[in-house]
């Protein structure tokens, strides 16, 4: 039989695909271990025109811009408008007209030294990172804003900064991801906390989707 067209030997084949295996083990595990570091990369801190506090939690982010404005790193201060609930509706035609979770939102930074005047409450609603970065364009553009300070949760940075680089290719508008500080998520250790499993295994397809070019 021709050197070419033999057969592995059979202890060969067998090393061959268990060290493929452990191989595939031990790229498993590393991406395991670094998952949460991934998903949760910020940048350094540097002053802009702008903090853009993305929406989709009560306080975590909007006090983390706060704060963020506060300490003097940008004059003006943008809160998110996420898609209300339909029975907001229902409540205001029935006379109960209730604040929205940005409403309540910009009334506590008031509250804790931020001037109403550096509020910005965009009209439009968002259902998902991808809206916010168009209407992130549109101010900055407008306002010639150069640099944007962009707040979230820890696990949702490296998808927002992907839907912001996208929209903003070509602007020349610098994004700078920063995570809150009082979001409580432990990405070195991210399987330790419920919490954080259950955000890692929403986010990870999320990302994956948007990575694909099927994010909205």
């Amino acid at each position: 039989m021709p050197p070419s067209t033999r057969p592995f030997p059979g202890g060969k084949l067998r090393r061959i695909l268990a060290i493929t295996f452990l191989l595939l083990i031990a790229v498993g595990v590393y991406a395991f271990l670094h998952v949460g570091t991934f998903l949760a990369k910020e940048d350094p801190l540097t002053k802009g025109d702008a903090i853009f506090v993305l929406a989709g939690t009560q306080m975590t982010r909007p006090l983390e811009g706060a704060d963020l404005y506060l300490e003097g790193y940008a004059p003006r201060l943008v809160l998110s408008r996420e898609v209300l609930e339909p029975a907001f509706a229902i409540v205001d035609r029935r006379g109960a007209k209730m604040e929205t979770v940005v409403e309540r939102a910009r009334d506590v930074l008031i509250r804790l030294g931020v001037p109403a005047t550096a509020i910005l409450l965009p009209d439009r609603l968002h259902d998902n990172t991808a809206a916010e970065a168009i209407t992130l364009r549109g101010l900055a553009q407008a306002n010639h804003w150069r640099t944007v300070i962009v707040v979230t949760s820890k696990f949702h940075l490296r998808r927002a900064r992907f839907a912001m680089d996208r929209e903003l290719s070509g602007t020349g508008v610098k994004v700078i991801m920063r995570g809150s500080r009082y979001d409580n998520a432990r990405p070195q250790r991210w399987w330790r906390q419920r919490g954080d499993i259950r955000d890692i295994m929403s986010e990870v397809p999320k990302f994956t989707a948007y990575a694909l070019g099927l994010g909205a």
